[in-house]
């Protein structure tokens, strides 16, 4: 089953900044779980962070995000393009379309997100005040052409270059266009935060007695079907192996069916994947999420519509 994906890009050295900008605090969280928050909040459950720089620092900060973690080795001779080239790869074929934003534009709203994706446009930008910002939208038929061309533009070089208009879409949402370069950039982000509207934030799981089901456990089971090995799914998602089947034990045994098969030996070593049960079980916890998600808006809507603006 397609879907959409999200591709954070956090791989450089803050060096204007002064600090590491992922980390950076944004009321009890940090601005990279801002941004994954973000995208959560509009349905997006297939979040890829390209990390680079203090890589291993941020990867355990967000280890409980339940993202994909790819990695710009080369983070210091190369630019951002080149960090999000490794994102698209990864996507491509996975996903139907992509939102694309850099780490440090983390008040960008899930409205903004939603409206985006229900244009139907191959390629959308949002625009407040006339201005063009992020995230961006890109269908997956236009990620050859992006991860093709000679990046002597960067990204909107390649976004230019793609052979389709870009739609540009204007938004209520000064959100799109808030980076963190400078600490007055930082300063003026924290003001306008806190003068942030409230949401509603749902988790879905699955319990007899105890819960057994998560959307971490969902995260792992697509890496799992996706790599063919459950070692590098621990991997990307930046939880220990021994700990991964634990958490699959538990749930076999909860489900009295098994996920996963393995096979041994080979010239590839060992393979795992995903049994038709396994297959068809996320199936449904996907469907299953994204109804749920709705569903919660619009009670949301319908039981503090206007509450909080008063």
């Amino acid at each position: 089953m397609m879907q959409t994906g999200a591709l954070i890009v956090a791989a450089g050295k803050s060096s204007r900044m002064g600090d590491f900008k992922p980390m950076l605090q944004l009321g009890s969280i940090s601005i990279a779980q801002r941004v994954i928050n973000n995208f959560r909040q509009a349905g997006i459950s297939k979040i890829v962070v390209v990390t680079g720089y203090r890589a291993d620092v941020l990867e355990c900060h967000l280890a409980s995000n339940n993202v994909i973690f790819l990695r710009n080795e080369d983070y210091e001779n190369t630019h951002m393009f080149d960090s999000v080239r490794i994102g698209l790869e990864y996507l491509k074929g996975k996903v139907d379309t992509v939102l694309f934003t850099p780490v440090d534009i983390p008040l960008f709203t899930a409205r903004t997100v939603t409206q985006m994706l229900s244009l139907g446009h191959p390629l959308v930008i949002p625009v407040c005040n006339g201005r063009p910002g992020h995230p961006l939208l890109i269908r997956s038929t236009l990620i050859d052409s992006i991860l093709n061309d000679k990046g002597k533009s960067g990204l909107k070089g390649a976004v230019k270059n793609c052979g389709e208009p870009i739609y540009y879409l204007d938004v209520d949402d000064p959100g799109i266009l808030h980076d963190v370069d400078t600490p007055e950039d930082y300063a003026e982000l924290l003001r306008i935060h806190n003068q942030s509207l409230i949401r509603s934030e749902i988790h879905i799981q699955l319990a007899r007695e105890k819960v057994f089901f998560d959307e971490k456990l969902y995260a792992l089971l697509t890496q799992i079907h996706e790599t063919g090995s459950v070692r590098n799914a621990c991997e990307r998602m930046h939880i220990s192996y021994s700990a991964s089947w634990n958490l699959i034990h538990t749930l076999e045994s909860q489900l009295h069916e098994p996920l996963i098969s393995r096979s041994q030996g080979g010239i590839r070593g060992s393979h795992s994947e995903l049994t038709p049960y396994g297959k068809e079980f996320l199936k449904r916890y996907a469907r299953f999420s994204e109804e749920t998600r709705n569903c919660s808006k619009k009670i949301f809507e319908k039981c503090f519509g206007g509450f909080f603006d008063a």
